[in-house]
C-alpha cells in the first residue's frame, strides 16, 4: 500500500553507524562548473539531516557526463554495512508511473479509451454510497480527479497499518476487496461531465481501478503484474525491477526498515504483503528507475500522443512549492514540476512504510536522479524532506 500521507504517524529516534561516499562524474562541480562531487555531498546531507538524522539515503544522479552517486547510512539497524549503492526498494506509489504507462499502450492500441467510463469496463463495482461509476472516466482515473475515496485512510485498514502491523503484514487482500473498502463510503466529490473543470485528490483506489480495467482491456488473461512485466520491465531490460506480488521477502541487495513501535521495541517493516497491488507492489532500484523515466520521456515507452496525454496536468496541492517558486500539475501517473532554470521534470514519488522514492526525470529525457530514503526509528516528516529533495532534484537536473 502507499501513497501520500499513507502513513502519518511517528515513533521515537536513534541512529546506528553511518557512511558516506560518492563517485564523480568527471572533473566537474564546484571547481569545474556544473553539478559535481561536492555539490552532491552537500545536498545529500540536507537530505539526511531533514530526514530527522535517523535515515539511510542513496541518490543517483544520470547525465551525459556520467554517473555521479552517493550513498550516506548502513544497511539498516544495527549493521555496519553501508548502504548498498543500488538497492532494491517497494517504490510505493512511483507504482502508478508504471500502471499508467501500460494503460495508455492498450490506449494507443485502440482496446480502451482515455474517456470510457469505469462504468463500462467494471459494471457495477463503483457504486453504493453515492458512487457512480458511470461518471467517472479512464482518464479521471489516472490523472486523480475521480473523487473517489483513498481506500488506504479506512480507518480498519489504518488500524492494521499503524497498530497491528506485525499481525497483518502478510496481508495480501485482493484490490477488488480494496476496491469494496473505498466503495463504502462516498466520494470526495462526483466529476462534472466531459470538458468541466476537474477537482483533484489523491486516491490509491483509482490506479487499483485502472489496473482492472487495463487487465479486461488487454483480452490476454494477463495480470497486471503480467502487463508490467511483459510491456516495461522486459522491454526495458530493467533486471533489478519486479513485482513480488503476494511475496513478502526481496531478492536483492536492500536495506533493513524498521520503525520504534508505540513500546519502544523496534519494529522491522522491511518484509511485508502490503504493498502488492498497481498503486504501489513494484520493487526497483535508482539505476533501474533512472533508466524507466528516461526512456519515458525519451518517447521508447510510449507513442507521441499518448506521451502529450500523460502530460497534460491539473493542479495538485499535496507537495511543497518546487525551488522554482511555482507549483506543478499532475497528469496521467506523472507529476510535472518547475524548474528554477527553466522548463520541467517529471516524477512520481513513492511514499510506502520507512521506504520513500523520488525518481525524477528533465523533459528531455538526458538527466535523471533517483533518492531512496528509508527509516531506521521513526517515520520521517515528509514536510521536512520533500524541499530537501526538491532541491537536490532541482540542483542536479539543472546541473547546477
Amino acid at each position: 500500500m502507499s501513497g501520500k500521507r499513507a502513513v502519518g504517524v511517528a515513533w521515537a529516534v536513534g541512529l546506528a553507524a553511518s557512511a558516506l561516499a560518492v563517485v564523480p562524474a568527471g572533473a566537474r562541480g564546484a571547481d569545474g562548473g556544473g553539478y559535481g562531487e561536492g555539490e552532491l555531498r552537500h545536498d545529500l546531507g540536507v537530505v539526511r539531516a531533514a530526514g530527522g538524522g535517523d535515515v539511510n539515503v542513496v541518490a543517483r544522479v544520470e547525465g551525459p557526463g556520467g554517473v555521479l552517486r552517493a550513498r550516506f547510512g548502513t544497511a539498516g539497524r544495527g549493521s555496519v554495512a553501508p548502504v548498498p549503492w543500488d538497492p532494491e526498494f517497494r517504490t510505493a506509489s512511483t507504482s502508478k508511473t508504471f500502471t499508467a504507462v501500460v494503460v495508455l499502450q492498450l490506449v494507443a492500441e485502440h482496446r480502451l479509451s482515455l474517456d470510457d467510463t469505469v462504468e463500462h469496463w467494471l459494471p457495477g463495482t463503483v457504486s453504493g454510497h453515492g458512487n457512480d461509476g458511470a461518471k467517472i472516466t479512464v482518464r479521471d482515473l489516472l490523472q486523480q480527479t475521480s473523487g473517489v475515496f483513498d481506500y488506504i485512510t479506512d480507518p480498519a485498514i489504518q488500524d492494521q497499518l499503524l497498530n497491528h502491523f506485525d499481525e497483518n503484514r502478510y496481508n495480501a487482500t485482493p484490490a477488488k476487496e480494496l476496491v469494496a473498502v473505498a466503495m463504502s463510503h462516498p466520494p470526495l466529490f462526483t466529476p462534472g461531465p466531459a470538458g468541466a473543470p476537474r477537482r483533484w485528490a489523491y486516491s490509491n483506489t483509482n490506479y487499483l481501478l485502472a489496473a482492472m480495467i487495463a487487465e479486461k482491456a488487454a483480452g490476454t488473461g494477463e495480470t497486471w503484474r503480467d502487463l508490467v512485466e511483459h510491456r516495461v520491465i522486459a522491454p526495458l531490460g530493467l533486471r533489478s525491477t519486479y513485482i513480488p506480488g503476494e511475496n513478502p521477502y526481496l531478492i536483492g541487495p536492500h536495506e533493513r526498515v524498521t520503525i520504534d513501535g508505540p513500546g519502544g521495541a523496534p519494529v522491522d517493516l522491511t518484509e511485508q504483503s502490503f504493498q502488492h497491488t498497481a498503486d504501489s507492489g513494484v520493487v526497483s532500484t535508482p539505476s533501474d528507475l533512472n533508466t524507466f523515466f528516461r526512456a519515458l520521456a525519451a518517447g521508447k515507452l510510449l507513442p507521441a500522443a499518448q506521451w502529450r496525454e500523460m502530460r497534460q496536468t491539473v493542479p495538485y496541492d499535496d507537495l511543497p512549492v518546487p525551488p522554482s517558486g511555482h507549483q506543478g500539475g499532475y497528469g496521467l501517473g506523472l507529476r510535472a514540476v518547475p524548474l528554477t532554470c527553466g522548463g520541467v521534470y517529471y516524477m512520481h514519488e513513492g511514499d510506502g512504510l520507512g521506504v520513500y522514492s523520488r525518481p525524477a526525470v528533465s523533459a528531455d529525457g538526458r538527466r535523471a536522479v533517483t533518492v531512496s530514503i528509508t527509516s531506521t526509528t521513526s517515520l520521517v516528516d515528509q514536510e521536512d524532506l520533500d524541499p530537501a529533495v526538491q532541491l537536490l532534484t532541482d540542483h542536479a537536473l539543472c546541473d547546477r
